[in-house]
């Protein structure tokens, strides 16, 4: 019987461990690739500040700004500036969660 009790609150924990709700979902870029700009969207499940940031390839960062995020869907416009052509890394972070994805800039 405890044995049972203690499988059973193992498998509780162990859910909820795994059930915790991201702070910050769905990261995407519109379009990509792009010439001159895009439009980075992310879903943020509360009010907070995020940093976004640009790195290139080799880790470097290019661009960097804080984001007051509100709850539900939030738009970052991006625009090329005086960035090359190739590959980036745009990245969301709050406090505690971090969501990265690359973009091309054509």
């Amino acid at each position: 019987m405890i044995k049972k009790i203690l499988f059973i609150l193992f498998l509780s924990i162990s859910t909820l461990g795994f059930s915790q709700q991201k702070s910050i979902e769905d990261l995407s870029a519109i379009p990509n690739p792009f010439s001159n700009s895009t439009k980075i969207s992310f879903i943020a499940t509360s009010n907070s500040n995020v940093f976004f940031t640009v790195r290139n390839v080799l880790g470097k960062t290019v661009f960097r700004k804080s984001i007051k995020a509100k709850s539900g869907k939030n738009f970052i416009p991006f625009y090329k500036n005086d960035l090359p052509t190739g590959i980036y890394i745009y990245s969301i972070q709050d406090k505690k969660y971090n969501i990265s994805k690359r973009f091309v800039i054509r």
